[in-house]
């Protein structure tokens, strides 16, 4: 998952709590399952990398939220390093039926102790939240910030710490905020139709993270397309405030109908409903 920008109001009494709008880019021989609900963990709902075995971006029946994206620093990448996509499913199986209780049951004591190893990891930014608790965190596992909760507004996470102000970042997290500004009940696919947006940054926009300038530019994009590289799929998530409860609506875009066979631009479409606990 490479670009996320979200919407968080954690003290809203109805309409809108969570809305999210996030890219996921991949290698395109990389195989994954697009969204679904895991056979393994049936309270689980997220797309899993048949490579590491974890996820990028999920949720559960109980509240819980978890995605992730990589941190460019490609002359620190170690092959030996763990998969990081185990963080982000680790937090939401321990939120499911049957599981074990040796995960910290609240977002910011989970990443205490991610942080402890996260020398570890190869590059990494992680959101965990429980909706139901109104708490979301995030840690990068670069630089000197230690795990911190979110304050409510509109963010923004691609390659580089949270709202690193990247061109493709300023831009979607900005117009996220204005269809957020519509009210709770912006279409889903208005917010996947936001984010497959090929356009480039121009040269003088461009970060410096020690890659050509020729895939600086290709990946400068909010939808990525590159001969072996690309968005793999689309994730608009919203969370509601309704009476007592949360309702979730997840939609998700990718180019993978379940086959494992690439079409490129990606329109196999997934859409999920569901009640998620008591609101507070």
């Amino acid at each position: 998952m490479c670009l996320i920008v979200f919407d968080w109001r954690p003290h809203a009494v109805d309409g809108a709590l969570f809305t999210l709008a996030a890219n996921r880019d991949e290698f395109l021989r990389r195989t994954a399952d697009p969204m679904h609900w895991w056979q393994d963990a049936p309270d689980v709902l997220a797309g899993r990398d048949l490579v590491g075995g974890g996820t990028w971006l999920g949720m559960t029946r109980g509240g819980r939220f978890a995605a992730l994206t990589n941190y460019r620093a490609p002359h620190e990448m170690r092959p030996d390093a763990p998969t990081r996509g185990t963080l982000v499913s680790r937090w939401l199986m321990a939120g499911s039926k049957g599981a074990g209780t040796d995960v910290p049951d609240t977002p910011l004591a989970y990443l205490a102790e991610v942080a402890r190893d996260g020398e570890m990891y190869n590059g990494f930014n992680l959101v965990i939240g429980d909706w139901n608790r109104r708490e979301l965190a995030w840690y990068c596992n670069r630089g000197d910030r230690m795990p911190a909760l979110l304050p409510e507004g509109t963010h923004g996470i691609s390659n580089a710490v949270l709202d690193t102000p990247w061109p493709k970042l300023v831009r979607k997290r900005a117009g996220l905020a204005e269809l957020a500004a519509d009210g709770p009940d912006v279409p889903l696919e208005r917010l996947i139709e936001l984010m497959r947006d090929p356009r480039v940054a121009l040269d003088g926009e461009l970060p410096a993270t020690g890659i050509p300038l020729e895939r600086e530019r290709a990946l400068s994009a909010a939808f990525i397309e590159t001969p072996e590289y690309g968005t793999r799929g689309t994730t608009a998530l919203r969370v509601r405030v309704d009476g007592g409860q949360l309702s979730v609506e997840a939609r998700e875009r990718s180019d993978d109908d379940g086959s494992h066979r690439i079409a490129r631009p990606g329109a196999f479409e997934r859409h999920e409903r569901f009640t998620a606990g008591a609101a507070r």
